[in-house]
């Protein structure tokens, strides 16, 4: 190359060195590349009720509330989704499209559990909370709450909650969360 045009060259650098800041990412590991991607509705965070830790994916946008745990067959025993509402309200659930027997445990704002019931797969009876002053409510496999002891009066982990909303992009405030 001792005849090469210098524009040529430069050139030549430029492509270069901007094929290598394109494959290493400006600099930044890929670790710092994950942290700074919001995180999903896939994702899952282990959140306490009571004593227990969960891992709690969080329904979110209405299309998550909406498609929520249906179709799902692979829900481990220490797994669930948490459905978060920006207002208290009376709580109405369902299983269509939904084929593993699920419990649901419904919190008020302040991550208290108020009442459980079990709902059956494909069962599209309306399974309705009592209270109308309720702000989340906790899908797991059914027998859940029974089995590892979690009652009535149980305290959801609002700070581990306001972590995970953070990670999912969300400002825990808007849910009343902190």
């Amino acid at each position: 190359m001792k005849n090469a045009n210098p524009v040529s060259m430069l050139l030549r650098v430029v492509v270069l060195f901007a094929a290598l800041l394109m494959t290493t990412g400006c600099g930044r590991s890929d670790a710092a590349l994950e942290q700074s991607a919001p995180k999903t509705v896939a994702d899952f965070f282990v959140i306490t009720v009571g004593d227990k830790p969960v891992n709690m994916q969080l329904a979110v946008r209405p299309r998550e509330m909406e498609r929520g745990l249906m179709d799902r067959r692979d829900l481990k025993a220490d797994e669930g989704m948490l459905f978060l509402y920006l207002t208290p309200q009376q709580m109405s659930f369902w299983m269509r499209n939904t084929p593993t027997p699920l419990d649901i445990g419904f919190f008020t704002a302040d991550g208290v559990l108020k009442e459980i019931y079990p709902m059956y797969p494909y069962d599209e009876t309306p399974v309705r909370s009592q209270s109308e002053q309720l702000k989340f409510a906790l899908e797991m496999n059914q027998g859940w709450f029974s089995a590892n002891k979690v009652k009535v009066g149980a305290k959801l982990d609002l700070k581990a909650l306001a972590a995970a909303l953070k990670a999912r992009g969300f400002e825990p405030w808007e849910y009343g969360v902190r």
